[in-house]
């Protein structure tokens, strides 16, 4: 098992900027990929980034890339966020979440642990 707990969101102004961490539990983190996804108001779950075991591979959407970077510190069992630039339409819950393997998968169905979430709100 592993338990993730976001931390990090909040209510910014357009153009801002805010770092989300997760802190791992449970299972040997370092073995494992994690991803970002996230869920605007009235809108289905979709994802955001993630990162390989090693943090040498990372993807994102395609929405948030180049203002959002992933990243993970394996000795803190912690992968962050770090959300510039941000926009209205980034407003959302987001999501940290964990695979049982080590590379990477960009669909919330190739995910194995979720944590609660943490909100985000970009105000205009």
């Amino acid at each position: 098992q592993v338990q993730l707990v976001e931390s990090g969101g909040g209510l910014v102004q357009a153009g801002s900027s805010l770092r989300l961490s997760c802190a791992a539990s449970g299972r040997t983190f370092s073995n494992t990929a994690m991803g970002w996804f996230r869920q605007g108001p009235g809108k289905e779950r979709e994802f955001v980034a993630t990162i390989s075991w090693s943090g040498e591979i990372t993807l994102y959407a395609d929405s948030v890339k180049g203002r959002f970077t992933i990243s993970r510190d394996n000795a803190k069992n912690t992968v962050y966020l770090q959300m510039n630039s941000l926009k209205p339409e980034d407003t959302a819950v987001y999501y940290c979440a964990a695979r049982r393997v080590g590379f990477t998968a960009t669909t919330s169905i190739g995910y194995d642990y979720w944590g609660q979430g943490t909100q985000v709100t970009v105000s205009s």
